[in-house]
Formats: structure tokens, sequence, C-alpha cells
């Protein structure tokens, strides 16, 4: 590759955001036409006592844009959302495209993590049982989980709704 062709070629770079304005980031620096790519990956969260799966960023604050050295820069630092680009000593650093084609593969896999996990110690909540600790076994449909309880010298199974329960 020649140096102008090389000086051309486009590289991914990290972004970095304001606080919690990755998805605005990234919605505007699309429309206004530039190529960007925010890591993403799922899991469950338990929200007003029902189970939901959610959508993160696996690097809350930053995405990565492609840009050449000839396109224009300018208007990133005017993005709503957007804070900086990373660099050092005032350069942007590039990112190898391995990086970031290993991590659009891994995205475009559903990668869920559970919100609890069997053998994993929690705290009731609610009810009868509040404030003493069990092991979770496993979900007992949507929006009921079994627990085991040791009481009375006895291991006892107990099925409650997921909302009374909180991971320790």
């Amino acid at each position: 590759m020649n140096a102008s062709a090389e000086h051309a070629a486009k590289a991914w770079y990290l972004v970095q955001c304001k606080p919690r304005q990755d998805e605005r980031a990234e919605e505007h620096l699309q429309r206004q036409g530039y190529a960007c790519f925010r890591s993403k990956y799922s899991r469950e969260r338990i929200s007003r006592g029902q189970r939901r799966v959610i959508s993160e960023s696996l690097f809350p604050g930053y995405l990565f844009i492609q840009l050449s050295l000839q396109d224009s820069w300018g208007p990133l630092r005017s993005t709503r959302g957007v804070s900086r680009v990373v660099g050092f000593g005032g350069q942007p650093l590039p990112i190898r495209n391995a990086l970031i084609d290993e991590l659009q593969e891994r995205n475009s896999q559903a990668i869920v993590t559970t919100l609890l996990r069997q053998g994993e110690t929690v705290r009731i909540t609610e009810g009868p049982f509040a404030d003493l600790e069990a092991v979770f076994l496993a979900m007992d449909g949507e929006e009921r989980v079994l627990l085991l309880m040791s009481f009375l010298q006895r291991e006892q199974r107990i099925s409650l709704p997921l909302s009374g329960v909180n991971t320790l």
C-alpha cells in the first residue's frame, strides 16, 4: 500500500461519551454518516418485580468510530453525547481492526448473563421469611423462584415471587 492509500485508509478510534449518553452519541454520529460500533450484551434485570432482559453497553461511556485522517473530525466535538476522541499526546490512537472484528463477532452472538445463578445465596425481602437467607435453585415459571432454606434442622424447598428476593 502506498503512502497516500494508507493515509486514506479508515481506522477505528475510541470515542469517550458523556456520562450515560453512549446511545445518544451513537445515534447522532450515525445520523451524521459516521460508521460507529458500540459493543453490547444482554442481561437479566429485575424491574418493578418482573424479570426483563435488557441490552447494555459492554464498555459504558465509550464507543468506536471508523474514520480516515482525511475525514472531517471537527463535528465530533460538537456531537451530542460525545466528550472526546481518546488519544495520546494530542493524537487520536487507532485501534487494531482485528480487535473490532472480534468484538463485532461476539456482539452478534446472544450473550445473556442471568441475574440469579444456581447455588447463589439470596436474601428474602418480603413475606414470612423476610430477612432470611436461602440458596437459589431455579426459576419456577417467569416470576417465581425455587429456593432451598435450612430451618428446623432440615433443608426445605420453597417457591416465592421473584420480586421477594435480592442477591447478596
